[in-house]
Formats: structure tokens, sequence, C-alpha cells
């Protein structure tokens, strides 16, 4: 079932969540699942001779609800739009829980079925009432608009967080927060000679205001006074200490400017484990010294302790140690040094993660894949590459003495054969082609001169 914000237009453009969040999640701009109950009652039948709780919870926006009676006995289930008594005329609101169910929530809100507050359900919501609540709906966030317009004018000390229109049209209440007494009686006229409309203000806390406005936390998920949290209890800086939390304001306030209410979630758990921790004003007299305490881990029962004169080395004692060192002092004896007792404390190795599919490496696909071809060209290209340098590369001998280089160069080239009948003097030449001289000195008279002279 999808909420009025989510439907489609005329021409079947859907609309979307203006809160950027869809029905499922609790963050609808019409609030239709904030605070929503499971009934898982629903599929059994009662017991023979028992009538069905007449009583229903009916949700309005932001997850506003109330229990209302059925005294015509209609046809109500889970999911119907009704129109319901309201104070004046009569509200639309969305039946959200039925059945014996009910009776749980009505115990815990302490209500009673003649409650004052146990009001009529007149009929179920006729397209016309549909109509003109969906009318009324959209007119929400301009009035608010003008609303903060109309309080900067007079210079109240005041925020207008949210506006709410009754079902019919006739009347809409504002949500504001103060931090002292506001008189706001001017406001009330000029807002009704505004809108035309009857005014009802209704003061809310932060916590409140932001129950009702929802969000996300630090924690990234959506908040827990918005979705399933219902008691605002007091939180105090006391739960943090309890808990080894640094006491820095923006770590630990939320969206409401006040402390967490998560702050208290555990709180139950670590009180109980404290009840054998020593006090950590207390001081540990030993032969080296005073010691005093610097921190602690609550959950592996282990204690930081440093010497009052040398206080750059901390040690680590385990609870019974510190108790028995406690002990000591309270016998008037004085302990051995706490470098003693750290010696002691037998620290168990951190195993490592093992993956049971043998996977060693989480990285093993951040290497680019090469295909085969590509692969046996590389090596090919390796075996090449280390051949030819094999056979250019010097030795050491030829880096230093270049003289030795030249002779081996001439050892390594092939010597022409001799024969018997040459003359000693004389070389055979070889049948390589003749060069081309006409350009060299040597063809000149007078070199042939020279060399007779010689």
């Amino acid at each position: 079932m999808a909420c009025g914000s989510c439907g489609t237009t005329e021409n079947g453009v859907p609309k979307g969540c203006k809160s950027n969040g869809n029905c499922g999640s609790g963050t609808c701009g019409s609030g239709s699942n904030k605070l929503a109950v499971f009934d898982w009652l629903s599929n059994m039948t009662l017991p023979s001779g028992q009538e069905r709780f007449n009583i229903f919870e009916v949700r309005f926006k932001n997850g506003r609800k109330h229990f209302y009676t059925n005294p015509d006995n209609l046809s109500i289930t889970m999911g119907d739009i009704v129109a319901v008594e309201g104070s004046p005329g009569h509200d639309i609101g969305t039946v959200s829980l039925a059945g014996e169910l009910v009776k749980v929530q009505m115990k815990k809100r302490k209500i009673t079925a003649d409650h004052e507050d146990v009001k009529k359900i007149y009929r179920k919501a006729s397209q016309r009432d549909i109509d003109v609540w969906q009318k009324s709906r959209a007119k929400e966030e301009e009035t608010q608009k003008r609303g903060r317009e109309i309080l900067g004018r007079l210079g109240l000390q005041m925020k207008l967080s949210d506006v709410e229109y009754q079902g019919d049209g006739n009347k809409a209440i504002f949500y504001y927060t103060a931090e002292t007494r506001v008189d706001f009686r001017q406001l009330i006229r000029d807002l009704a000679s505004a809108f035309s409309i009857r005014i009802e203000m209704k003061q809310v806390g932060a916590r409140q205001e932001a129950a009702r406005l929802g969000g996300v936390g630090s924690c990234g998920r959506e908040l827990c006074c918005s979705t399933w949290l219902t008691d605002f209890r007091k939180v105090t800086t006391s739960a943090a200490r309890y808990q080894q939390l640094s006491l820095n304001p923006l770590k630990l306030a939320g969206q409401c400017g006040k402390l967490k209410c998560c702050l208290n979630f555990e709180l139950d758990t670590y009180l109980d484990a404290l009840k054998t921790f020593p006090k950590q004003d207390l001081v540990l007299k030993t032969e080296k010294g005073e010691a005093v305490f610097v921190k602690m881990d609550i959950f592996k029962n282990h204690l930081w302790y440093t010497y009052k004169e040398e206080r750059f080395k901390w040690f680590r004692l385990t609870l019974e140690q510190v108790l028995e060192i406690v002990q000591l002092n309270k016998n008037k004896e004085k302990s051995i040094s706490l470098e003693e007792y750290e010696a002691e404390i037998v620290i168990p190795v951190k195993v490592d993660f093992e993956d049971a599919a043998g996977q060693d490496s989480l990285t093993r696909f951040d290497a680019p894949k090469t295909s085969k071809r590509n692969r046996n060209n590389r090596n090919r290209n390796k075996k090449k590459a280390a051949v030819n340098t094999n056979n250019n590369k010097p030795n050491s001998a030829q880096k230093r003495n270049p003289q030795a280089k030249k002779q081996q160069n001439q050892q390594a080239k092939p010597k022409p054969e001799r024969n018997e009948n040459q003359p000693k003097g004389e070389v055979k030449k070889g049948n390589n082609p003749r060069r081309n001289n006409r350009n060299r000195k040597n063809n000149n008279p007078k070199n042939e001169n020279n060399s007779e002279n010689k």
C-alpha cells in the first residue's frame, strides 16, 4: 500500500517520496510506517465464545497514534482508511493495529478502555473524505513557510518545526520548540486570520522533534526515536564515563542536540561488569612506589597503572592482580613492583584470518589479466633479450683494459690462409669485390713518389 505522497499524478507520473525514502523504510513523507507494529497474532483464530477486541489503533502523520473504539461494529482491518472523531469535526487516519495486540499497546501506555482519550470511529473514509484530506495535506508545507514568516515578524523566541492539518481541513496543529515560556496569543490571532482555520499550538521537546522529522544517525541507520523507540529516558554524561568514552560533545550528541539515546542501551551491562572492579581513585602501594589508575578494558578484565614519579610507562595488570595488591595494602603491606606483575601476564596470540575455501589473498583480482598469447610473446622477447645481452656484454677485464678488448676482436677475426709458394711478406688477396677508390688520396701520384722515397 502506497502512502499519499508516493502515489501517481493524474497523468500517471509517480510523485516520488518527498523525504527521499520509501514506504518500507520508515522515512516516508507521510510517516506511514514510522513506529509500525507487526501483528504476529493476525493468522490465529480466537477461542470459541470470545469476541474480537473492539478497539483499534489509528496512525496519523509522522507516526502519531491514538486508540479508537468501534461502536457500530464496522468490518475494519489493518490498512483501512477511516474517519474518526476530532475536536471539532473529524480526522482521517490509517488503521495500524487491530485485535489482541491493541490490548498490549494500551497497557504499555497505561490507557484503559473507558479512558477519555479513547474516541469513536465514525465510518470508513469515502473518496470525498480522502480527496479533502489529501488537499489539506498538500497545504502543510506552504502553511509552515508563512507561519515562520509571521513568527519572525513578531520576534518570538520559538521554532516552528512542523504543521499538521486535520482530515476535514478545518483545523491545523502547529508543533514548536522553545527554551523558555512563550506568549503566543498574538501569534494565534495572526495565524487564524491568515489561514481562516482553527489553530492549535503544541510544544514538543528536542527529542520528540527529531522523532517527528526523522533522519539518519552517525551509525548509518535511521534514528531510533523515529523507528522503534517510544520512551525517552534521561541520558547523562555519567553513562559515557561508565563506558570509558571520551566526553566529546560532537560525538556524543545526536541530531536533536542532546546526548544520544543509544548511550543507555549497554549501560546496564557495563554497570554489572564494574561491580567487581576497584575504584579508579584508589592508589596502589608497591615496593617501587605508588601507582595510579590510567585506563581499563572492562570485558577483558585488564587495567593499566603507572607510577606517580614515572608516568611515561604504563603497566598492564589483570583484575586478579589488582585485587591482590589492594588486599595487601589493606593489610598494610607493600606488593612487588608492577614490572614483575606485568611479566606474569600471558597475552594470547591473535589468530590470523583463515578462509575455508583456500582463498589466501583478498587482492587476487586486482592485477589485470593477461591472455595466454601475450604471455608467450613476452617470454620469447625476454629470452631473445637475454641472449643478445650475453653476447654483447663486455666482461670486467674489457671494461678496465680497452687494449685487451681490441686484441680479443683481432683474435676473433679469421686469419687468411697462407700459401707455401708465396713469399713471407706478401698476403694473398681475396676474391672480395674491389672498392671504388677514385676519391681516395691513395690514388694520387704524389703518394707513389713518397712511397718510393721511403
